[in-house]
């Protein structure tokens, strides 16, 4: 639960109340309308990055028919540009093509005037084109892991090549686990020093148990919201949810997702359907504002994924006063205090007895959500990550810009042969720069005004003032004419 500021961060903070607020661009290729622990991230660091008086636009692929540019609230713009996801389309990520999106990437980096380029998540190709380009315009870049990756197979290690790659380039990396960071460190082959951990969080107003606290229900509630596969550990689910509804006649399951999985959820489904009967509910995608109302309809929430390096659903559901039954791996143990939470070994029989242990507790009325709630309000906070990764984004404009030989140096020493490949990659990149340039010279390109926060706002309580004196006059109307008839 350390999740601490290093002594150069504290010295950083001194300094950075009177440091000018940022122009910043989150990047990936995983945002809404898509649904996940990194979309919800990234929304929620825009919207407190944006109260910190930061001006931040979010860049993401294309999600047809959602193109061009798009509006959140407070002022946050996203640009949807003209690239499509691979195949399948659950993945939404974007083919590594290098240099596609660096007309597009170049026009919004100057337009906006961006300062820092904050990339999000190590397998979204866009946010790693997007770092180098940046790098060529001579905008800082900052990097974000959200998940565990091994170093066996080879689309790992081909994977983990182009994330050393990436990160030789950059100024600041951070992590939402010190799991995470171990992983990153060794993965990207980098200085831990570079590499801060800034947990996730959740917006505790949006999460907060009913009041006063119902009974346990005759009937237990068991919900699992997750992408539907391999990795998050739904082969586990399928095994274990026939053992745990024969040991236990008074539970039922929903499961909230999409993905692959959710074939062999039906057919799992199916073949036990004696057995299972109505207990176990498949509702599909669910969207972000939906969850909370999911969450109360349970009181456990389950998480048998194969490895995650934070789960901020796991977080979310024990803010809403879920009790937590989870795989031990990754950097979930970091996640919640002890008390609120059963773990697991990643195996079928561990799951079912760590589920087991959680209904004879929350039947025994030991679990308090209010307490539990009121325990997780005090460490998590989308204030306390914003204020935290905004003292990054400081260290990162404070690093020196280095020249284009000592770029070209730190890619050549990622590897013998990929190393050279890179340096190539490189140099065509500022070969396209300076033809571009030329043609369309970036002085020359408008920029953006910044959008006025306060302004808007008070449109806003403008127009609701205006709609409610509007709804008086009717009413008032009414009233008259009604009263008329009767005469």
């Amino acid at each position: 639960m350390d999740h601490g500021d290093t002594s150069s961060e504290r010295r950083e903070s001194l300094s950075s109340s009177s440091t000018r607020s940022l122009n910043i661009a989150l990047v990936s290729d995983y945002f809404f309308p898509k649904v996940g622990g990194v979309e919800s991230s990234i929304y929620s660091l825009a919207q407190s990055l944006v109260k910190r008086s930061h001006r931040v636009v979010v860049i993401t692929h294309a999600y047809p028919p959602r193109n061009g540019v798009r509006w959140l609230p407070n002022g946050v713009k996203v640009y949807y540009i003209p690239v499509q996801p691979l195949p399948p389309t659950h993945v939404h990520a974007t083919l590594p093509n290098f240099f596609t999106a660096f007309p597009w990437i170049r026009s919004i980096l100057t337009r906006e005037s961006i300062d820092v380029v904050h990339a999000h998540a190590a397998l979204s190709a866009l946010g790693m084109e997007t770092i180098m380009h940046a790098r060529t315009m001579g905008v800082k870049a900052v990097f974000t892991d959200h998940s565990l990756f091994g170093l066996g197979n080879m689309a790992e290690i081909w994977g983990n090549k182009m994330l050393k790659g990436c990160l030789s380039d950059v100024e600041a990396v951070t992590c939402v686990s010190h799991t995470s960071k171990e992983n990153t460190v060794l993965r990207g082959a980098l200085n831990p020093s570079l590499v801060h951990v800034i947990p996730n969080a959740v917006v505790v107003s949006q999460f907060r148990p009913a009041e006063p606290v119902p009974p346990v229900p005759d009937i237990l509630t068991i919900v699992c919201i997750s992408r539907l596969v391999y990795r998050k550990g739904i082969d586990l689910l399928i095994a274990a949810l026939p053992k745990v509804c024969a040991l236990h006649s008074d539970v039922r399951f929903l499961i909230g997702g999409d993905g692959p999985k959710i074939v062999e959820l039906d057919q799992m489904r199916d073949k036990y359907q004696t057995l299972l009967r109505d207990r176990v509910e498949l509702l599909g995608a669910v969207k972000h504002e939906d969850v909370r109302e999911l969450l109360s309809r349970a009181q456990i929430f389950l998480n048998p994924s194969l490895t995650e390096a934070f789960g901020i659903g796991i977080l979310e559901a024990a803010c809403a006063g879920l009790f937590v039954v989870s795989t031990r791996v990754g950097g979930v143990p970091e996640v919640l205090p002890p008390g609120l939470v059963e773990f697991a070994e990643p195996d079928v029989d561990d799951l079912v007895r760590a589920i087991s242990r959680a209904i004879t507790h929350v039947r025994s009325g030991s679990h308090d959500p209010l307490l539990a709630h009121e325990q997780l309000r005090q460490v998590y906070s989308w204030t306390d990550v914003a204020e935290r990764t905004e003292r990054v984004y400081y260290h990162a404009m404070s690093v020196p810009r280095v020249p284009v030989v000592e770029r070209l140096r730190r890619y050549y020493g990622t590897g013998a042969v990929f190393g050279k490949i890179m340096c190539i990659i490189i140099i065509v990149d500022y070969i396209l720069l300076a033809i571009m340039d030329y043609f369309s010279p970036r002085d020359k390109i408008d920029r953006a005004p910044k959008f006025d926060l306060e302004r808007w706002k008070r449109i806003c309580r403008e127009e609701l003032e205006k709609e409610r004196e509007a709804d008086a006059r009717e009413a008032r109307e009414a009233d008259l004419s009604g009263g008329g008839s009767d005469i």
